[in-house]
Protein backbone atom coordinates (compact mmCIF):
# COMPACT_ATOMS: atom_id res chain seq x y z
CA UNK A 1 0.00 0.00 0.00
CA UNK A 2 1.39 3.23 -1.13
CA UNK A 3 0.65 6.24 1.20
CA UNK A 4 1.55 9.94 0.54
CA UNK A 5 2.58 12.28 3.67
CA UNK A 6 1.73 15.94 3.26
CA UNK A 7 3.38 17.71 5.97
CA UNK A 8 5.88 20.84 5.94
CA UNK A 9 7.77 19.85 8.97
CA UNK A 10 10.55 17.47 7.16
CA UNK A 11 11.91 16.10 10.53
CA UNK A 12 7.80 14.92 11.42
CA UNK A 13 7.25 13.66 8.08
CA UNK A 14 9.95 11.90 7.88
CA UNK A 15 9.47 10.26 11.65
CA UNK A 16 6.02 9.42 9.69
CA UNK A 17 7.55 7.72 6.74
CA UNK A 18 9.81 5.71 8.67
CA UNK A 19 7.46 4.76 11.30
CA UNK A 20 4.93 3.27 7.52
CA UNK A 21 7.65 1.58 5.98
CA UNK A 22 8.81 -0.42 9.09
CA UNK A 23 5.49 -1.73 8.44
CA UNK A 24 5.68 -2.79 4.85
CA UNK A 25 3.85 0.51 3.88
CA UNK A 26 5.70 2.54 1.51
CA UNK A 27 5.31 6.54 1.85
CA UNK A 28 6.21 9.34 0.16
CA UNK A 29 6.74 12.83 1.72
CA UNK A 30 6.29 15.91 0.47
CA UNK A 31 6.33 19.70 2.23
CA UNK A 32 3.98 21.78 0.87
CA UNK A 33 0.25 21.77 -0.97
CA UNK A 34 1.53 22.11 -4.99
CA UNK A 35 3.73 19.73 -4.58
CA UNK A 36 1.27 17.55 -3.16
CA UNK A 37 -1.52 17.77 -5.72
CA UNK A 38 1.81 17.42 -8.32
CA UNK A 39 2.35 14.31 -7.09
CA UNK A 40 -1.23 12.95 -6.48
CA UNK A 41 -1.33 13.16 -10.15
CA UNK A 42 1.60 11.46 -10.94
CA UNK A 43 1.62 7.94 -8.71
CA UNK A 44 -2.39 6.68 -7.48
CA UNK A 45 -1.87 6.83 -3.53
CA UNK A 46 -3.97 4.29 -1.37
CA UNK A 47 -4.10 7.06 1.30
CA UNK A 48 -3.24 10.87 1.82
CA UNK A 49 -2.16 11.85 5.16
CA UNK A 50 -2.45 15.84 5.03
CA UNK A 51 -1.36 18.61 7.27
CA UNK A 52 -3.48 21.89 7.47
CA UNK A 53 -0.93 24.15 8.12
CA UNK A 54 1.14 23.93 4.58
CA UNK A 55 3.10 26.51 2.38
CA UNK A 56 2.22 27.19 -1.09
CA UNK A 57 -1.36 25.72 -0.44
CA UNK A 58 -2.74 24.95 2.56
CA UNK A 59 -4.65 21.56 3.46
CA UNK A 60 -8.33 22.88 3.30
CA UNK A 61 -7.49 23.74 -0.62
CA UNK A 62 -5.51 20.58 -1.54
CA UNK A 63 -8.41 19.10 -0.06
CA UNK A 64 -10.81 20.73 -2.35
CA UNK A 65 -8.63 19.60 -4.87
CA UNK A 66 -8.04 16.12 -4.36
CA UNK A 67 -12.16 15.95 -4.11
CA UNK A 68 -12.08 17.44 -7.85
CA UNK A 69 -9.54 14.90 -8.56
CA UNK A 70 -9.53 11.58 -6.38
CA UNK A 71 -13.17 12.00 -5.14
CA UNK A 72 -12.72 8.50 -3.35
CA UNK A 73 -9.32 8.71 -2.21
CA UNK A 74 -8.67 8.25 1.49
CA UNK A 75 -7.35 11.59 3.43
CA UNK A 76 -7.01 11.91 6.91
CA UNK A 77 -6.21 15.17 8.12
CA UNK A 78 -3.60 16.63 10.89
CA UNK A 79 -3.82 19.59 12.82
CA UNK A 80 -2.83 21.75 15.55
CA UNK A 81 -6.07 23.03 15.52
CA UNK A 82 -8.26 20.59 18.23
CA UNK A 83 -11.32 22.86 17.70
CA UNK A 84 -14.52 21.42 16.93
CA UNK A 85 -15.26 23.54 13.81
CA UNK A 86 -12.18 23.06 12.25
CA UNK A 87 -12.57 19.03 12.72
CA UNK A 88 -16.15 19.32 11.75
CA UNK A 89 -15.14 21.62 8.67
CA UNK A 90 -12.38 19.07 7.73
CA UNK A 91 -15.38 15.88 7.71
CA UNK A 92 -17.72 18.21 5.71
CA UNK A 93 -14.95 18.70 2.95
CA UNK A 94 -14.35 15.42 2.57
CA UNK A 95 -11.52 14.32 4.83
CA UNK A 96 -12.21 10.29 5.75
CA UNK A 97 -10.78 11.21 9.35
CA UNK A 98 -9.39 14.32 11.14
CA UNK A 99 -6.22 13.73 13.78
CA UNK A 100 -5.17 16.00 16.31
CA UNK A 101 -1.29 16.99 17.09
CA UNK A 102 0.58 15.98 18.60
CA UNK A 103 -0.39 12.27 18.40
CA UNK A 104 0.87 8.57 18.56
CA UNK A 105 2.42 6.64 15.49
CA UNK A 106 0.59 4.11 16.82
CA UNK A 107 -2.72 5.88 16.49
CA UNK A 108 -2.22 7.35 12.99
CA UNK A 109 -1.20 3.53 11.85
CA UNK A 110 -4.56 2.10 13.42
CA UNK A 111 -6.26 5.11 12.20
CA UNK A 112 -4.73 4.50 8.65
CA UNK A 113 -5.11 0.75 8.89
CA UNK A 114 -8.53 1.75 9.42
CA UNK A 115 -9.23 3.59 6.08
CA UNK A 116 -7.74 0.89 3.84
CA UNK A 117 -10.33 -1.68 5.21
CA UNK A 118 -13.03 0.84 4.02
CA UNK A 119 -11.81 1.61 0.90
CA UNK A 120 -12.47 -0.51 -1.69
CA UNK A 121 -9.49 -2.13 -2.93
CA UNK A 122 -8.52 -0.86 -6.22
CA UNK A 123 -5.13 -2.62 -5.46
CA UNK A 124 -4.74 -6.36 -5.49
CA UNK A 125 -4.57 -8.03 -2.06
CA UNK A 126 -2.91 -10.56 -4.11
CA UNK A 127 0.05 -10.00 -6.42
CA UNK A 128 1.03 -13.15 -8.47
CA UNK A 129 3.10 -13.68 -11.39
CA UNK A 130 3.67 -17.28 -13.06
CA UNK A 131 3.31 -19.57 -9.86
CA UNK A 132 4.58 -17.00 -7.33
CA UNK A 133 1.70 -15.43 -5.35
CA UNK A 134 1.92 -12.78 -2.70
CA UNK A 135 -0.87 -12.25 0.03
CA UNK A 136 -0.49 -8.74 1.32
CA UNK A 137 -2.90 -9.06 3.88
CA UNK A 138 -1.73 -12.29 5.51
CA UNK A 139 1.86 -11.10 4.46
CA UNK A 140 2.95 -14.65 3.29
CA UNK A 141 4.54 -16.12 0.06
CA UNK A 142 4.34 -18.95 -2.18
CA UNK A 143 5.96 -20.41 -5.45
CA UNK A 144 3.60 -22.66 -6.24
CA UNK A 145 2.64 -25.10 -3.43
CA UNK A 146 6.15 -24.16 -1.49
CA UNK A 147 5.35 -21.87 1.48
CA UNK A 148 8.81 -19.08 0.94
CA UNK A 149 10.33 -18.04 3.96
CA UNK A 150 11.28 -14.32 3.60
CA UNK A 151 12.50 -11.90 6.23
CA UNK A 152 11.33 -8.19 6.47
CA UNK A 153 13.10 -6.88 3.67
CA UNK A 154 12.88 -9.41 1.22
CA UNK A 155 9.31 -9.41 1.44
CA UNK A 156 8.94 -5.52 0.36
CA UNK A 157 11.42 -6.02 -1.69
CA UNK A 158 9.60 -8.87 -3.77
CA UNK A 159 6.77 -6.89 -3.21
CA UNK A 160 7.84 -4.03 -5.30
CA UNK A 161 9.50 -6.06 -8.00
CA UNK A 162 6.21 -7.67 -8.15
CA UNK A 163 4.12 -4.62 -8.09
CA UNK A 164 6.54 -3.23 -11.12
CA UNK A 165 6.73 -6.71 -12.69
CA UNK A 166 8.01 -6.32 -16.49
CA UNK A 167 9.81 -2.78 -15.30
CA UNK A 168 13.91 -2.99 -14.45
CA UNK A 169 14.53 -1.25 -11.16
CA UNK A 170 18.00 0.29 -10.79
CA UNK A 171 19.84 -0.43 -7.54
CA UNK A 172 19.41 3.43 -6.71
CA UNK A 173 15.32 2.98 -7.08
CA UNK A 174 15.61 -0.47 -4.62
CA UNK A 175 17.47 0.96 -1.85
CA UNK A 176 15.51 4.61 -1.71
CA UNK A 177 12.12 2.44 -1.79
CA UNK A 178 13.27 -0.93 0.24
CA UNK A 179 16.21 0.59 2.59
CA UNK A 180 14.96 3.97 2.57
CA UNK A 181 18.53 5.11 2.16
CA UNK A 182 20.64 6.77 -1.09
CA UNK A 183 22.50 3.81 -2.86
CA UNK A 184 26.25 4.16 -2.39
CA UNK A 185 28.18 2.73 -5.42
CA UNK A 186 30.47 1.39 -3.00
CA UNK A 187 28.33 -1.16 -1.50
CA UNK A 188 26.73 -4.57 -2.60
CA UNK A 189 24.00 -4.41 0.02
CA UNK A 190 21.54 -4.77 -2.83
CA UNK A 191 23.58 -7.45 -4.86
CA UNK A 192 23.43 -9.61 -1.85
CA UNK A 193 19.86 -8.82 -1.09
CA UNK A 194 18.66 -9.97 -4.15
CA UNK A 195 21.23 -12.72 -4.42
CA UNK A 196 19.39 -14.14 -1.05
CA UNK A 197 16.20 -13.44 -2.74
CA UNK A 198 16.40 -15.34 -5.81
CA UNK A 199 17.89 -18.29 -4.06
CA UNK A 200 14.00 -18.98 -2.13
CA UNK A 201 12.23 -17.70 -5.39
CA UNK A 202 14.16 -19.76 -8.06
CA UNK A 203 14.85 -23.19 -7.60
CA UNK A 204 16.49 -25.48 -9.97
CA UNK A 205 12.84 -27.04 -11.11
CA UNK A 206 11.21 -23.20 -11.52
CA UNK A 207 10.58 -21.05 -13.96
CA UNK A 208 13.25 -18.41 -13.01
CA UNK A 209 11.80 -14.95 -12.15
CA UNK A 210 14.54 -12.52 -11.02
CA UNK A 211 17.14 -11.21 -13.71
CA UNK A 212 20.02 -9.63 -14.06
CA UNK A 213 20.23 -6.44 -16.30
CA UNK A 214 24.09 -5.80 -16.55
CA UNK A 215 24.68 -2.41 -15.97
CA UNK A 216 21.63 -1.64 -14.94
CA UNK A 217 20.08 -3.25 -12.18
CA UNK A 218 17.26 -6.25 -12.09
CA UNK A 219 13.97 -7.14 -13.37
CA UNK A 220 10.84 -9.56 -12.38
CA UNK A 221 9.09 -10.98 -15.48
CA UNK A 222 8.89 -14.64 -17.19
CA UNK A 223 11.51 -15.12 -20.17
Amino acid sequence: MRLLIVEDQKRTADFICKGFNEYQFQADAVYDGAEAIYQLSEINYDVVVLDVMLPIMDGWTVLEKIRELKPDLPVLMLSACDDVDSRVRGLEMGAYDYLIKPFSFNELLARVKSLLRRKPHDNPILLSIDDLTLDLQKHTAKRGERKLTLTAKEFKLLTLMLRRSGEVLSRTSIAEQVWDIHFDSNTNIIDVAIKRLREKVDTADSTKLIHTVRGVGYVLEVR
